[in-house]
């Protein structure tokens, strides 16, 4: 699977009025990197390849008292995941693997972190 998968139609629904710092454009391609300021409240299904960059950039966002959720496959193994607990983000399960839109299921599972 590419870093470029679209939001479930189902879950995007839900943070339709949100800022997304990577969407992609027509092509299925990220239109930026999105790592600048965000908005207020911002829903981030952030490329899966490099997370740590995000991460750190949600938590700094966090910090502003600014509203984040991420989505992220589960990797509860690795340091990006460990700082997201240590800065007070709190986490979900689905239940069983998220199909993006237009695409399959990956072969991971997937979690959303929410900000304060």
């Amino acid at each position: 699977m590419s870093d470029n998968h679209p939001t479930p139609q189902w879950l995007k629904q839900h943070f339709e009025d949100w800022f997304d710092p990577c969407p992609l454009n027509n092509g299925e391609l990220r239109e930026f990197d999105g790592l600048g300021d965000w908005e207020d409240k911002s829903f981030v299904n952030m490329p899966y390849s490099k997370p740590i960059k995000w991460v750190e950039r949600a938590i700094k966002e966090a910090e502003k008292g600014k509203r984040v959720v991420l989505l992220t496959r589960v990797d509860t193994s690795t340091k990006w995941w460990i700082k997201l607990v240590e800065a007070g983000f709190r986490v979900a399960f689905f239940n069983g693997r998220i199909k993006f839109s237009g695409e399959g299921s990956p072969n991971f599972a997937s979690a959303i972190w929410f900000s304060q």
